[in-house]
């Protein structure tokens, strides 16, 4: 894995902060009448919050189809905080980036016209092939029936609303990793590739 050189740890708690800020407004105006999708988001970079508490050592990491509880991580206390090993964030960040990866690729199984590697049959042989290398390099859950497992059940067989949310957790971690680890100039500008 390449190795990239990780914010500092003030510069990793002042986001916090600010996540921290943005979510309690956000949690004390649910239910308020407009502005609705601004609360949505920022209920959403809890998740984002959440793991960079992670990476402060401030937080447990849930599975990738548990979000972080929002109330819990916007109180969370900042004392004692340090940043983990560089190699440990960006085993996580790669673990993120194949979430977010299985996600995206759900949406591009639904168009016409996309082309796979010509090693690949299906769309279901790459996610395969995908699933059992993630696990070998221990990023991943142990596959199931070829697909990665999320909800105790397969990816492929997941509800609407399982996608959705599986779909936010892993854009919203893989976020804060890769800003964590350098990728773009700002917080507004990570690269989400995958």
């Amino acid at each position: 894995m390449a190795r990239r050189k990780l914010r500092s740890q003030n510069e990793t708690l002042e986001r916090v902060r600010a996540l921290q800020e943005e979510l309690r407004s956000a949690l004390a105006r649910t239910g308020d009448e407009g502005g609705e999708q601004a609360v949505v988001d920022a209920v959403w970079r809890g998740e984002a919050l959440g793991a960079l508490l992670w990476a402060l050592q401030l937080a447990e990491l849930p599975a990738y189809d548990q979000p972080f509880h929002g109330a819990e991580v916007a109180a969370a206390s900042l004392e004692g905080a340090a940043l983990r090993p560089a190699e440990e964030i960006e085993q996580e960040r790669e673990s993120a980036r194949l979430w977010h990866w299985r996600a995206r690729t759900t949406t591009l199984q639904q168009s016409d016209g996309i082309e796979l590697p010509e090693r690949y049959a299906s769309f279901d042989q790459l996610v395969a092939a995908t699933a059992m290398r993630g696990y070998e390099q221990g990023l991943l859950p142990a596959p199931m029936r070829g697909d990665f497992r999320a909800y105790d059940k397969v990816y492929r067989h997941l509800s609407e609303e399982q996608r959705a949310e599986a779909h936010s957790i892993a854009l919203e971690r893989q976020h804060a990793l890769n800003w964590l680890s350098g990728l773009g100039e700002s917080w507004d500008d990570v690269p989400l590739d995958t």
